[in-house]
Order: C-alpha cells, then sequence, then structure tokens
C-alpha cells in the first residue's frame, strides 16, 4: 500500500508531460488501429482523424448501399455552422424523430441554451480533427457527448437530419450526438418532443390540452417564449403522417418559434409562426406563405419587421384561431435558473433539485397506507403573487430506468406539514388528505405537478405504484422569483434551508463519507491536472471505507476494481476519471450502499448468496437463475459470500454490460453483431 502512495506521488510529477498527454495521445493511436473503420479519409488511415467506435450503428451496417462519410470527403468547403445556427438549418431524414427535430429547432431560438448544447468554435478548417462535442443534461447534470463526424449516406445523399445548406453540418452532427445518446439512430424513431426538450435544455416541461386551456392561449405562449421557454405543439386527431385539409399533419410536432402582434389595414392582429421540421408541407390556410390573402393587407415595411419569408422552407404564421383549431397538445419547456444561470432571461423559474432512492424494504413504501415510508421533502411557501397564494412547479423524473426496461408507475402527494414535525407518520397519512396530488400514477420518465398553494410549511412525497419498487429519481421544485428556492441539501447533510430541507436519511449515510468530505479526497488523491487514475482512486476509496460503519471493508478493495471502476464509468476512453466522472460514480456507490447495508441482515459486512439476488433485484437487474450461477462461479468468496468492494465491483460490471448491450440492440431483437476488434474493445478494455 504504501510503495502504490509512493508510485502515486512520481506519476503526479509527470503528468505534466506524458501521463495525461503522451500517454493518451499514444492510446488513441492505439485504438484507431485496433478498431474498424469504413470509407476512412486518407488521414485516417495515419490515426490523425478521430474514430468513435462506441457509436451504435449495426442497423445500418446491414445496408450494403449505406457509406459513412466526413463531411470534407463529400463537399469542397464544409463548414460548421453558416452565417449563424437558425430553425431554418433543419430538414428531416429517413427516421421518424420529428420531435427530436422540433426541439432542436427550438433549442436555436435561445442562443445561450444553443451554445451550452452546441460548444461554439469547432469547425472543419484549422485544428480539424474529426471529433465534435456536444452537451445534454441528464439527471440533474451536463453531460458532454463525443462522436466522429462520419455521418450516414445513401445513393450520395445524407439518410438523416441535414441543413438545406448543403455545407453545413451542425445540425446533422448534433442529430448523431443525440443519437449515440439514446442508442443509436433507430431509436430516435417516434418519441416525445418534452423529453428531448428536457434532455437540450435541462429544463421542466408542461404538456397542455388545447381544447381545456382557459384564457388567451396566445398571449399565455408569447409570455412564455419571453421568458425562454420551448414550445412544440401536435395535432393528435388522425392518422401518423397524414395530413389534415389545411396540410396541418398528425401526430408530427412542430415548434413554435414566434408569437407577433402585427399591423394591418384593419388593424392589429396576433400572428403564430410554427416550423415544420420536415422543412416542408405547409400550411395552405389563412396567413400561409403562398395563398394567403391576408399578407396584402400588411405592408412590406411590416413583414420586414416580423422576418415573413414567403418560401416553401417548413415555416408558416398562422391567427390564434386556426392555432387552437388545428393543434390539441402544446409542450411547453420552461427554463430555470440553475440550468441557464448565465443567460440574460427575465422571469426565469428559481429551482431546487434533490436525488433520492426508493430501496426495497426501506424507503420504497409505494401508495396507499405505507405511502409515508417513502423519501419525503420538506418546502416552504412564504412569498405570494397577486392571486394571494404561491404558484410552483414540481417535476418527478425516474432516472436509468428505461435502459434497463424498468417502467415503474410514479406519482407526488403533497400534504400540509404538521405544526409540530418535519415529517409525517403513519397516522398523518391515514387521517389526512393530500392539498395536491398527481391525479393518477404513470410509467412516463417524469412528470409535472404544477400547483398553487396558501403560504405555509409542505410535505411533497414522491412514490411508486407499487411498494418495494426499486429506483432512483430526481426532483425538483420551481418557484417563482420572489418566492427563491435553494439548491437541494444532499441527503447526507442535515443543513436546513429556508426553501427546502430533505427530512429523509439513507443507510449510506451512516457509511460513506458527506459530499463535501468526499470533495475534499477526490482533490487530495487526483492528479495535480485534476484526474483520477485506479492508483488514485485506490486511494480515496481505501480512506472513504475507513471512517464509517463499513469500515474494514477497504481491506477487501483490490487495485484491480479499481482498474474496472475507472473504465466503466470513463467518459473520455483515456482511463482516468474527470470530476464529473468521480460524481456519476459516487452516485452510484452511494445508491449501491444502501442496498448492501439493508440486505446484509446479519451485519457481517458480507452478503450471504442468497442475499445477494434480493440485491440485485432490488438494484432493477433481472436476477435469474443464469445470472447468479455465473455471479456465484465469479464473483463469490470461498465462503460464497460477496464483500461491500466486490459487490459494488459486481454492480458497475453487470450494469455497464446490460445497457453496452441495449445500446448496440437498436432494434430490440434481443441479439447485437460485434466484430472481432470491437469484440476485444468491449471486453478485453472493459
Amino acid at each position: 500500500m504504501e510503495k502504490s502512495m509512493s508510485v502515486s506521488s512520481v506519476d503526479d510529477d509527470a503528468d505534466s508531460v506524458c501521463s495525461d498527454e503522451l500517454l493518451g495521445s499514444q492510446s488513441q493511436r492505439w485504438l484507431n488501429e485496433l478498431l474498424p473503420r469504413s470509407n476512412s479519409h486518407p488521414d485516417e488511415s495515419q490515426g490523425r482523424l478521430f474514430v468513435d467506435h462506441n457509436f451504435p450503428r449495426t442497423e445500418l451496417d446491414l445496408d450494403p448501399q449505406v457509406e459513412w462519410k466526413r463531411p470534407p470527403e463529400v463537399v469542397s468547403s464544409p463548414h460548421f455552422i453558416v452565417g449563424g445556427a437558425t430553425h431554418l438549418d433543419i430538414a428531416q431524414g429517413e427516421v421518424n424523430d420529428c420531435w427530436v427535430l422540433s426541439a432542436i429547432a427550438s433549442l436555436s431560438l435561445n442562443k445561450c441554451l444553443f451554445n451550452k448544447v452546441v460548444p461554439q468554435g469547432q469547425t472543419f478548417q484549422n485544428g480539424y480533427n474529426g471529433q465534435f462535442i456536444f452537451s445534454f443534461w441528464l439527471y440533474g447534470r451536463w453531460e458532454q457527448v463525443t462522436i466522429d463526424d462520419r455521418l450516414p449516406f445513401k445513393n450520395k445523399k445524407l439518410l438523416y437530419l441535414n441543413s438545406p445548406t448543403k455545407n453545413e453540418f451542425w445540425s446533422s452532427l448534433l442529430e448523431k450526438a443525440y443519437a449515440k445518446l439514446k442508442g443509436g439512430y433507430m431509436a430516435l424513431s417516434m418519441g416525445l418532443p418534452h423529453e428531448a426538450m428536457v434532455d437540450m435544455t435541462g429544463g421542466v416541461t408542461e404538456v397542455f390540452n388545447v381544447p381545456n386551456f382557459k384564457g388567451s392561449l396566445s398571449t399565455f405562449l408569447k409570455d412564455q417564449l419571453q421568458r425562454g421557454a420551448l414550445i412544440n405543439m401536435a395535432n393528435l386527431q388522425g392518422e401518423f403522417g397524414k395530413a389534415n385539409r389545411v396540410g396541418i399533419l398528425f401526430k408530427h410536432a412542430y415548434a413554435l418559434t414566434a408569437v407577433q402582434q402585427v399591423m394591418t389595414s384593419m388593424g392589429p392582429v396576433t400572428l403564430l409562426r410554427i416550423l415544420n421540421p420536415w422543412g416542408n408541407t405547409e400550411w395552405f390556410g389563412q396567413w400561409s406563405d403562398f395563398e394567403g390573402s391576408e399578407w396584402a393587407m400588411v405592408s412590406p415595411e411590416e413583414q420586414k419587421r416580423i422576418g415573413r419569408i414567403r418560401k416553401e422552407d417548413g415555416e408558416f404564421w398562422m391567427s390564434s384561431a386556426d392555432f387552437r383549431r388545428n393543434f390539441q397538445m402544446v409542450e411547453v419547456c420552461h427554463m430555470t435558473d440553475e440550468i441557464v444561470d448565465e443567460c440574460s432571461c427575465d422571469n426565469l423559474w428559481t429551482t431546487a433539485m434533490h436525488h433520492g432512492t426508493w430501496v426495497t424494504g426501506f424507503t420504497a413504501g409505494g401508495r396507499g397506507a405505507s405511502l409515508w415510508q417513502n423519501p419525503q421533502y420538506q418546502f416552504n411557501l412564504t412569498q405570494t403573487d397577486s392571486s394571494g397564494t404561491c404558484a410552483f412547479i414540481l417535476a418527478l423524473m425516474q432516472k436509468h430506468s428505461r435502459r434497463r426496461d424498468i417502467h415503474l408507475g410514479i406519482g407526488l402527494h403533497i400534504y400540509k406539514a404538521p405544526p409540530n414535525d418535519t415529517t409525517l407518520q403513519a397516522e398523518d397519512v391515514a387521517t389526512q388528505l393530500p392539498v395536491l396530488q398527481t391525479p393518477n400514477y404513470t410509467n412516463r420518465r417524469e412528470i409535472v405537478l404544477r400547483g398553487s398553494l396558501p403560504p405555509g410549511s409542505y410535505i411533497i412525497i414522491p412514490s411508486t405504484y407499487e411498494p418495494n419498487q426499486q429506483g432512483a429519481f430526481l426532483l425538483r421544485i420551481l418557484t417563482e422569483k420572489g418566492n427563491a428556492a435553494n439548491k437541494a441539501v444532499k441527503p447526507h447533510t442535515h443543513t436546513h434551508t429556508p426553501m427546502t430541507t430533505v427530512v429523509y436519511t439513507y443507510p449510506h449515510q451512516t457509511a460513506l463519507p458527506p459530499f463535501d468530505r468526499m470533495k475534499d479526497l477526490y482533490w487530495k488523491h487526483c492528479s495535480k491536472r485534476g484526474y483520477c487514475k485506479p492508483h488514485h482512486l485506490h486511494s480515496l476509496l481505501t480512506e472513504a471505507f475507513q471512517s464509517g460503519v463499513l469500515a474494514g471493508t477497504e481491506k477487501k478493495l483490490s487495485l484491480e476494481h479499481c482498474k474496472t471502476f475507472v473504465v466503466l464509468k470513463d467518459s473520455q476512453a483515456d482511463a482516468r476519471l474527470s470530476w464529473q466522472d468521480f460524481l456519476s460514480l459516487w452516485e452510484k456507490i452511494r445508491q449501491w450502499t444502501d442496498i448492501f447495508l439493508t440486505l446484509d441482515k446479519n451485519k457481517t459486512k458480507h452478503l450471504e448468496y442468497q442475499e445477494v439476488g434480493p440485491a440485485l433485484t432490488a438494484a432493477g437487474v433481472k436476477a435469474d437463475r443464469f445470472i447468479m450461477t455465473l455471479v456465484g462461479l465469479r464473483y463469490t468468496e470461498p465462503d460464497i459470500t460477496i464483500s461491500y468492494p466486490g459487490f459494488l465491483y459486481l454492480m458497475l460490471k453487470l450494469e455497464t454490460m446490460i445497457h453496452t448491450f441495449q445500446a448496440h440492440d437498436v432494434t430490440g431483437r434481443g441479439t447485437i453483431t460485434l466484430d472481432y476488434k470491437q469484440w476485444l474493445y468491449k471486453t478485453l478494455y472493459n
């Protein structure tokens, strides 16, 4: 152990020259030589252009007519962005992902958010290396997704999203990055626009039924656009892909890009500007581009002011009355100060975020009489609006469930807080009715509850439909400014804030250091450049495990365990963890520690073999006989138990391999295709 620490010190000094730069670039060259290429660019054969070997494209590999080409191979002067990115740079390809494209179109209207998702300065000119980076919001954090610029072409045409400007590729590459995040291009076929908007903004999306909306819809939508919201809508009344008599496609996602009051010779008229992501198939009712005689009442100067373009580009205007007649569903993605704190946008919602877990036998109470056993959160409303009440929005998102083919029914309940206590007990739930709740449980990824309550203290309870259903969640509380929401108090602390306070405890609190302590340990043990390699992680976790109820288990932690932890959570494929990578690993460790401590019934700091199956089930893994046999043969100790570090090792290995398979099984057939070198990369390196 002391020798390992000594080597760590020497390696830190070498980091600045050799370890991070020379070895990292050498490793990338080795990987480029090891793994397969298709339609190689001349420079690629020399290892100069980045190749993304983790992008799942098996469904396209089966088509011999599909060619993967880089933009410099297709056009003479490719550009990432031409003349600024706009919502007109988007034309749908052969995959039914209008739900993604409408979100991208809306994103392009918010330059601050756009620059967060699409980092500026990327180019096909000086410094071009075939690598492009995008960022998406996942469960409370912005995550980078790195891709190469090889795009699928068929008959010399780009298969998927493309720009009408043929040498512009930001939108095509953004679509590819999002496809990688979701598991491949085919994973984008059919989806919900509000989910794509959340992934690209971190906002909270409300879904409105247009016929039931009270008041002026155009006024409400204009106000939301001014507050930075992204808005999509759809007509739900007919067969997918077909159009009504005035050109609006059924079950097709459109983006709202502007609401303007236009001066006509007959007086002011409110018009809404709408974009069809297909880039064509426009509306041809009143105020349409080509058949709208109403434009004769508007002066050329007024038309120029609102940016009217008479062109078959998928963008068109319609009146507010026609909007109500032709769309039944509107999705409004609200921006928050937590996400766009550097943007100059007025009237953003203030936000508190809480990461929580439903743990089988502990914090998974389900609905009904055992509802009180779920995690509980207190929030205090003090500042009223003009109505004399306090407006807020709650959003509950289940995390990491779809890749495990788990669809929990989730719901929210709000109770008045007891006068002399901060938590609800069984008798409270039995004798009180909630002041507000979601109308039903649903297996959507995220549910949203809008409310307005008198000032006071309240308890929020997120729950699953059935008790003892394991899952992780993110709870977000949005309030108007003046009713300030503080950042979430982490479950490991007992600090109280004016707005939201976690009032439930978890087993890992007695076993693992609090967040601030872990942050100190990370910077104590990482390299001088801020990266954590396996030997750094071994020293870090050894110290972290020494002080709590699991003290002594650190002796079972091996360097080989830590090598696996690093490789499986490393987002850049360079065998080291960034601070963000470590946070992702640490969140998993906390969740699995809760499960381990709950199921270690005899407190031996080992799981008996018969306890392993329930532990895997609690973590969301279907522990059938085949898996249990492999676990018994490969991961148990001589006495057929699994140590705490061994359990963490098993869980990370198992979850990662399941996710890897699902990412490649984009057709859902239960089989994947890997060639020899891809197989070596997935098994030997991992």
